[in-house]
């Protein structure tokens, strides 16, 4: 099942059609995108008989619209990590980027300043209520995975010392996310597929969620250990070697350029820079 926001309203999207959920469902289920995730399961378990209706995508908005947590991995893919110049962790560096930053598949984001970097990563979305779970029953908490900006002010990043990453990472528009969302069981194997951004068409980074250092379920395991995963809470689950401030010599993002994000079995996400 592919779930979306279209200018507000939850909806199921399927062969170039989409279906309002409240409408379809009688009041069964309200319009709100956000709030479908407390009744996660009953609404998995129900097949709508309504055909749907055409729709424009230019109405995709934020999946996941207003989380009440969103969770950020660092270093989980070892060659970001080498290239970084860092020893691979031993245990998820996470970090937060704050609910106001999110928006959809298809952003006009302002250059907030000189030094702004993109991250492609999975998003995980959670569907039931999480607190110290196993690894093993993890994806049984997932409602779905969605495609996602980490981007990332590096000098507001680095500011202090020690620095704190989670300000330089939630300025307006630096959440993307889109363009829907995906149940696990529409993906021939969720926990490998393939990854990557270009910008301006120019491929900058390409990998596999297979390579990530802790997986969804094991990422899931580790944070419920300590916090409870709330429905709809996100976790960005860390981008992949080929940002730019690893380049010699760095780069960054400008006003005109052009990001697009891309997710097997998910989707793309296009992100333009003012």
């Amino acid at each position: 099942m592919r779930i979306g926001n279209l200018s507000g309203r939850l909806a199921i999207l399927n062969d170039g059609r989409a279906i309002d959920v409240e409408r379809a469902g009688g009041g069964r289920f309200g319009s709100d995108p956000q709030a479908i995730y407390q009744r996660w399961a009953e609404f998995a378990a129900w097949r709508p008989e309504d055909a749907g209706e055409p729709w424009d995508r230019s109405a995709l908005r934020a999946p996941v619209p207003r989380p009440r947590q969103v969770f950020a991995l660092g270093l989980n893919y070892a060659m970001h990590a080498r290239e970084a110049g860092l020893e691979l962790p031993p245990t998820p560096l996470t970090f937060t980027k704050f609910p106001s930053c999110l928006v959809g598949p298809d952003a006009v984001v302002e250059v907030a300043t000189d030094r702004v970097d993109w991250e492609v990563e999975l998003v995980v979305v959670i569907g039931r209520a999480a607190h110290r779970v196993a690894a093993g029953d993890a994806w049984a908490h997932v409602a779905g995975l969605t495609v996602g900006q980490d981007l990332s002010a590096r000098d507001v990043q680095m500011l202090g010392s020690p620095p704190q990453f989670s300000l330089g990472k939630s300025f307006p528009g630096f959440g993307p996310t889109g363009p829907w969302l995906v149940t696990p069981d529409e993906l021939r194997d969720p926990d490998d597929l393939a990854i990557g951004c270009t910008v301006n068409g120019e491929p900058v980074q390409s990998d596999r969620t297979s390579s990530m250092l802790f997986s969804v379920p094991e990422t899931v395991a580790r944070l419920s250990a300590i916090c409870p995963l709330l429905p709809g809470d996100l976790i960005f689950t860390g981008t992949p070697a080929g940002v730019g401030n690893r380049m010699d010599p760095p780069r960054y993002l400008k006003p005109g350029d052009e990001l697009v994000s891309t997710i097997e079995g998910i989707g793309a996400l296009t992100t333009r820079f003012a």
